[in-house]
């Protein structure tokens, strides 16, 4: 399989799980943060694959999520290059990341945050209940996510391939 079809299969698998309904049972709430959180591993490898498509012609192949990220953030605040900065699409995805408003810093913020002891999914509140101002529920961020992903996959795609 090439590291485009990687990346497609990823995601497409990403949207079957986002599609997946949690039922109405006892079981709902757990079978929803279930359904979330593996949506959101899938779109991480997506990512993951991603990164190893636009680096595929570079020396040192790919780096993992992690690794460009906390190579990318001692760049940034060392104001430093990257080693890998003449990498147009890394370089783009770099910038990307650092807005708080994007849906790489979201998908980012989201992975670190599956990685943790809280886990990213959250409980629905209780029926009756005003539930807090602004929280996004995260079925909903990471479909948010994932489109904007497919929107930008063709341009970063389109200067891999000039290589």
């Amino acid at each position: 399989m090439s590291a485009v079809a990687r990346t497609n299969q990823l995601l497409y698998q990403t949207e079957l799980l986002l599609a997946m309904p949690a039922g109405d049972d006892e079981h709902a709430p757990a079978r929803r943060m279930a359904l979330e959180e593996a949506a959101l591993g899938q779109l991480g490898l997506a990512f993951e694959a991603l990164l190893r498509e636009v680096t595929t012609h570079a020396p040192g192949g790919a780096p993992d999520w992690r690794t460009w990220l906390d190579a990318a953030g001692r760049a940034q605040a060392n104001g430093d290059a990257l080693a890998h900065a003449e990498i147009a699409e890394l370089v783009w995805l770099e910038a990307l990341a650092v807005r708080p408003e994007s849906w790489l810093a979201l998908l980012l913020a989201r992975l670190a945050a599956l990685q943790s002891d809280e886990g990213a999914a959250r409980r629905g509140g209780s029926p009756g209940l005003i539930t807090r101002a602004g929280a996004m529920p995260l079925g909903d961020e990471l479909r948010w996510c994932l489109g904007e992903f497919k929107a930008l996959l063709p341009s970063l795609r389109q200067g891999s391939q000039e290589w």
